[in-house]
Protein backbone atom coordinates (compact mmCIF):
# COMPACT_ATOMS: atom_id res chain seq x y z
CA UNK A 1 0.00 0.00 0.00
CA UNK A 2 1.24 3.69 -0.99
CA UNK A 3 1.64 6.05 1.59
CA UNK A 4 -0.29 8.78 0.56
CA UNK A 5 0.36 12.33 1.64
CA UNK A 6 -1.42 15.47 1.67
CA UNK A 7 -0.57 18.80 1.55
CA UNK A 8 -1.48 21.06 4.36
CA UNK A 9 -3.86 22.91 2.38
CA UNK A 10 -5.69 19.78 1.30
CA UNK A 11 -5.43 18.96 4.79
CA UNK A 12 -7.19 22.26 6.31
CA UNK A 13 -10.15 22.11 3.85
CA UNK A 14 -10.41 17.77 4.90
CA UNK A 15 -10.87 19.53 8.56
CA UNK A 16 -12.90 22.39 7.55
CA UNK A 17 -15.47 20.04 5.58
CA UNK A 18 -15.85 17.28 8.46
CA UNK A 19 -14.89 14.43 6.19
CA UNK A 20 -13.16 11.83 7.04
CA UNK A 21 -9.12 10.30 5.59
CA UNK A 22 -8.53 6.41 5.78
CA UNK A 23 -5.84 4.92 7.64
CA UNK A 24 -4.95 1.23 7.78
CA UNK A 25 -5.91 -1.02 10.91
CA UNK A 26 -5.01 -4.52 11.42
CA UNK A 27 -4.79 -4.66 7.49
CA UNK A 28 -8.52 -2.78 7.14
CA UNK A 29 -8.96 0.64 5.65
CA UNK A 30 -10.69 2.46 8.02
CA UNK A 31 -11.96 6.29 8.39
CA UNK A 32 -11.05 8.37 11.26
CA UNK A 33 -11.36 12.21 11.82
CA UNK A 34 -8.56 14.02 11.21
CA UNK A 35 -6.34 14.72 14.08
CA UNK A 36 -6.74 18.63 13.71
CA UNK A 37 -10.33 17.81 14.42
CA UNK A 38 -9.87 16.04 17.93
CA UNK A 39 -11.27 17.37 20.88
CA UNK A 40 -8.99 17.94 23.96
CA UNK A 41 -11.84 16.28 25.85
CA UNK A 42 -10.68 12.98 23.26
CA UNK A 43 -7.36 13.65 23.75
CA UNK A 44 -7.60 13.85 27.23
CA UNK A 45 -9.33 10.48 27.50
CA UNK A 46 -6.68 8.92 25.47
CA UNK A 47 -3.63 9.93 27.62
CA UNK A 48 -5.66 8.61 30.96
CA UNK A 49 -6.16 5.05 28.97
CA UNK A 50 -9.21 5.35 27.59
CA UNK A 51 -8.57 3.78 24.71
CA UNK A 52 -12.12 2.74 23.77
CA UNK A 53 -13.66 6.04 24.52
CA UNK A 54 -10.84 7.76 22.15
CA UNK A 55 -11.77 5.04 18.78
CA UNK A 56 -15.49 5.67 19.45
CA UNK A 57 -15.04 9.59 18.84
CA UNK A 58 -12.35 9.41 16.44
CA UNK A 59 -13.19 6.03 14.04
CA UNK A 60 -16.62 6.50 11.75
CA UNK A 61 -19.45 4.89 13.41
CA UNK A 62 -19.30 1.96 10.83
CA UNK A 63 -15.44 1.37 11.90
CA UNK A 64 -16.03 1.24 15.81
CA UNK A 65 -17.19 -2.50 15.35
CA UNK A 66 -14.21 -3.78 13.63
CA UNK A 67 -12.10 -1.92 15.92
CA UNK A 68 -14.22 -3.25 18.60
CA UNK A 69 -13.92 -6.97 16.64
CA UNK A 70 -10.20 -7.00 16.03
CA UNK A 71 -9.13 -5.91 19.29
CA UNK A 72 -5.67 -3.86 18.23
CA UNK A 73 -2.42 -4.43 19.99
CA UNK A 74 -0.84 -1.14 21.05
CA UNK A 75 1.70 -1.24 18.49
CA UNK A 76 -1.22 -1.65 15.68
CA UNK A 77 -3.46 1.24 17.17
CA UNK A 78 -0.20 3.72 17.24
CA UNK A 79 0.83 2.68 13.51
CA UNK A 80 -2.59 3.69 12.54
CA UNK A 81 -2.54 6.81 14.61
CA UNK A 82 0.65 7.71 12.68
CA UNK A 83 -0.39 6.43 9.58
CA UNK A 84 -3.93 9.02 9.95
CA UNK A 85 -1.71 11.80 10.65
CA UNK A 86 0.88 11.05 7.60
CA UNK A 87 -2.26 11.19 5.85
CA UNK A 88 -4.31 14.08 6.91
CA UNK A 89 -0.95 16.32 6.38
CA UNK A 90 -0.62 16.76 9.75
CA UNK A 91 2.42 15.27 12.24
CA UNK A 92 1.34 13.30 15.72
CA UNK A 93 5.35 13.72 17.28
CA UNK A 94 6.43 15.73 20.05
CA UNK A 95 4.98 18.61 20.63
CA UNK A 96 6.12 21.77 18.97
CA UNK A 97 6.32 23.86 22.06
CA UNK A 98 9.66 25.16 23.29
CA UNK A 99 11.96 22.62 25.94
CA UNK A 100 13.12 23.36 28.80
CA UNK A 101 16.56 23.56 27.01
CA UNK A 102 16.10 26.29 25.36
CA UNK A 103 15.15 28.51 28.37
CA UNK A 104 17.82 31.02 29.25
CA UNK A 105 19.19 30.38 32.59
CA UNK A 106 19.36 32.74 35.57
CA UNK A 107 22.69 34.30 35.94
CA UNK A 108 23.66 34.57 39.81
Amino acid sequence: MDDVEVSESDAQEVEAEGHYVTATLCGEEVQVVPPAAWRASWQRALAQGRIDFFAEKILHPEDYDFYIDVDPTLQEWEEFLEEAGRRSGESLGKSGGRSRSGRPTRRR
